[in-house]
Order: structure tokens, then C-alpha cells, then sequence
């Protein structure tokens, strides 16, 4: 089943993690990418706040998470990505490797959408998880080939898939 305010959600919320993404990839890009990876954060901000304004108005539609099962579901699947995103990266930061603390959260993240695939009924939440565990795998390879922090590349990569996926959510949410 298809939900309206779940497609505008989609923008919000992948708008926004593409904008925090893009802000991370700042840490330690080349200088020359600067400039573009600041364009992709505003316009993940901009099809963020269209999200929000979206969401907003649709507020009263049905969502996958109008289901209070659905919604516990959901609410565990978050709070087991917090605690292993911030365990693990406080375990990477105390072995001197903080370095890996991006492609570990990247990772987490991706994960975790293969939980919520079946939550939202959204089958393309699985792609989205498996672009975002290559995004991890090639940063490694990436970052030390062009000489810059795993964070510029993870981050640039991550922001760019999250912000494909804002997209779909318009896209969505128009086609309904």
C-alpha cells in the first residue's frame, strides 16, 4: 500500500540526512569539491523543507506508522541503530581509527534499512540499504586512492544516494 504523507516524509527526513551527509564530507574533501559538495548540501535542504511544508499540509493522511505495531517496530529498529552507531563509534574513537567513524555509521545506517523495508511495505528501502553498505566498501578503497578522509567520501556518497531518494519521494508523492 502506498502512503501520501510516508512519500513526503521520505523528502524531509532523506533531504535531511543528505544535507548532514554532505556537511560531513566537508571534513576532509579536496578543495576543488568544495564548492559542489556545498551545492548538494543546499539543495538537500531545499527538497528537505519542501518535505516539511508537505508533511505538514498531508499531515492528516495515513501512514504506515499509523499502525501502533508498525510504529513500535519502527521506534526499536531506531533506538537499536542509536546505541549500535554510537557503541561502535565510541569503540572506533578509543582504538585511535576515527577515521572509520563515517563508513561505521554509513554502515549502520544501511542496515537498518532492511528492517524498515517491511515496516513502510517499501521493497526499494532494500536498495537503498545496499547502495549505502557499496557506498561504505568503496570509501575505504576511494578515500586512500584520492588521498582524502573516509569522511569526504562516505559522506559524498551517502548524501548522494539519501538525496536520490529524496527525489523518489517526490516523484512518489506527485504520482499519487
Amino acid at each position: 500500500m502506498e502512503y501520501l504523507r510516508d512519500y513526503t516524509m521520505y523528502m524531509a527526513i532523506f533531504g535531511m540526512f543528505s544535507f548532514m551527509w554532505f556537511g560531513w564530507a566537508q571534513e576532509k574533501p579536496r578543495r576543488s569539491w568544495r564548492l559542489y559538495i556545498g551545492i548538494a548540501s543546499g539543495s538537500a535542504l531545499v527538497v528537505c523543507l519542501i518535505g516539511v511544508y508537505l508533511s505538514i499540509i498531508n499531515w492528516n493522511e495515513a501512514s504506515a506508522l499509523s499502525d501502533t505495531s508498525s510504529f513500535r517496530s519502527y521506534l526499536t529498529f531506531v533506538v537499536i541503530e542509536f546505541l549500535l552507531a554510537g557503541v561502535g563509534a565510541f569503540l572506533i574513537i578509543r582504538l585511535k581509527r576515527s577515521d572509520y567513524v563515517a563508513p561505521w555509521i554509513a554502515f549502520i545506517v544501511g542496515i537498518h534499512f532492511f528492517w524498515l523495508k517491511d515496516i513502510f511495505k517499501d521493497a526499494s528501502l532494500n536498495i537503498l540499504g545496499i547502495l549505502l553498505i557499496g557506498v561504505v566498501i568503496t570509501s575505504f578503497w576511494l578515500s586512500k586512492r584520492l588521498g582524502v578522509a573516509n569522511s569526504a567520501i562516505t559522506g559524498i556518497g551517502a548524501g548522494t544516494v539519501l538525496f536520490c531518494f529524496a527525489l523518489l519521494g517526490l516523484s512518489r508523492y506527485l504520482a499519487l
